[in-house]
């Protein structure tokens, strides 16, 4: 009894090593077989593989006696049977087909989201406004559109205003011949306080919501004053001397800092998007690099770096939206090339001949784009691809050199505006997305005159 149970149940349980071997066997039938000189049995049509094998041979001998007619049958039915094949062994399963989307639409919008459809760009203005007694004079700044989406431009001795937002038009200010002409415009980051240069030194704060005129700056510089940028409440100002101020808007003695470093007219002058270095261009052909941390009144003339490459006057300057560092400037009718400068190491990172002045430059916000705007002969706006430089399209209409330009609020609009009296607009930057709401931040550049010392 107990050796007949003994037996008995070494029959009923399963010897381990034969259930690995099965393990094993299973897992060898289930792979693919991927060795190039071992046939994959699984694949192979038997069938097929003896009938080449048998009767193959005798139909390639009987075709050479066979008649025209028999041999285009011959082929139809080897098509049909699927007879033409050459091989008789196969070495690896063939590929599954490929399994249908359960969701059609879905795919097929997510293939089209992945290419960005291409952006058409009209060669003709969408406005173009009179601009009578517009000065055409390549070391002015006269055309400046503000955060409010007011644009302002200087003609003759008034300063006009352009409410884009009701497309109406109203008269800032007006000075007599002994102050003007108006030589310089620039908005306040605010939107509400516009800066007024003039040919007699002076420079005037005017509130366009009140328009009133909040004070005049004086003593700083001897001759006009041609070019203008804001600093939240640093007001930098440029002249035909030479000579940079900041000017504090807040205090009493608003010059806080003399930049000393041209020989010739500052013509350009632009604060980068971090507030820290100041890029200014003049006609001796100079750009200086101006660090807050660096320079003072102490150190009047210790700029940061002195760039002596171009070979006519700067007037064109813009940093990057992008790109921290990166500022693009153009030289005037003698040079015509447009250059980018690391401003970290002062370095030439590229130059390009445009062929002609460069009166003006501007970023695309929202795509790898620069816009110029020229002079002598075309008097074109070029919009160029960057960094490669390649050109994507040139805007005509202005039959003057095009000095003056400046960008919409939302980014999308550029305003133009040259000697031949007209101001045109442009729809070149795309269409305005959607803007992700602003921090709580004031930059109101006269905020602190109410709060209590």
């Amino acid at each position: 009894m107990d050796s007949r149970g003994g037996c008995s149940s070494a029959l009923r349980r399963p010897d381990s090593r034969n259930l690995l071997q099965q393990q094993i066997l299973l897992r060898r039938k289930s792979t693919e077989n991927c060795d190039r000189f071992i046939p994959n049995r699984s694949a192979m049509d038997f069938d097929f593989a003896h009938y080449m094998l048998t009767e193959g041979c005798k139909i390639k001998e009987n075709t050479v006696e066979s008649s025209p007619s028999k041999e285009v049958y011959r082929k139809q039915l080897a098509e049909v049977l699927n007879v033409n094949r050459t091989r008789i062994l196969a070495f690896k399963n063939k590929p599954a087909k490929p399994v249908e989307s359960l969701f059609p639409e879905a795919s097929t919008v997510q293939r089209g989201k992945l290419t960005k459809p291409q952006r058409s760009i009209p060669q003709i203005a969408d406005r173009i406004l009179d601009a009578p007694d517009i000065i055409d004079d390549y070391y002015l700044n006269l055309l400046d559109w503000g955060s409010s989406n007011v644009l302002a431009i200087g003609l003759g001795y008034t300063v006009h205003l352009w409410d884009a937002t009701e497309s109406s038009t109203t008269e800032l200010m007006t000075v007599d011949e002994d102050t003007g002409p108006i030589t310089s415009v620039s908005w306040a980051p605010d939107g509400r306080h516009i800066a007024v240069g003039l040919n007699n030194s002076e420079v005037q704060i005017w509130d366009y919501t009140s328009n009133k005129l909040l004070r005049t700056l004086r003593g700083g510089h001897q001759s006009r004053v041609g070019a203008m940028d804001w600093n939240k409440h640093i007001l930098s100002t440029g002249e035909m001397d030479g000579f940079i101020i900041n000017n504090d808007v807040r205090i009493r003695n608003h010059i806080v800092d003399t930049y000393r470093g041209h020989d010739q007219e500052v013509c350009g002058l632009k604060w980068s998007p971090s507030g820290q270095q100041l890029a200014s261009g003049g006609n001796d052909n100079l750009i200086h690099i101006w660090d807050r941390s660096v320079a003072s009144s102490n150190t009047s003339t210790q700029w940061f770096h002195r760039l002596a490459n171009h070979t006519a006057g700067v007037r064109a300057l813009a940093w990057c939206p992008f790109q921290a560092n990166l500022l693009a400037s153009g030289g005037g009718a003698a040079d015509g090339s447009i250059k980018f400068w690391n401003a970290h190491t002062g370095a030439c990172l590229n130059s390009v001949d445009t062929g002609s002045q460069v009166c003006s430059l501007l970023w695309n916000r929202n795509e790898r784009e620069l816009l110029s705007s020229h002079g002598f002969t075309e008097n074109q706006l070029t919009l160029w691809k960057y960094p490669s430089m390649v050109k994507i399209a040139d805007l005509a209409g202005h039959e003057s050199r095009v000095l003056y330009m400046s960008q919409s609020p939302d980014g999308c609009t550029v305003a133009s505006a040259a000697g031949d009296e007209t101001l045109r607009f442009w729809a070149v930057f795309g269409t305005p997305e959607l803007a992700k709401p602003a921090a709580n931040t004031n930059t109101e550049p006269f905020a602190r005159w109410n709060c209590i010392r």
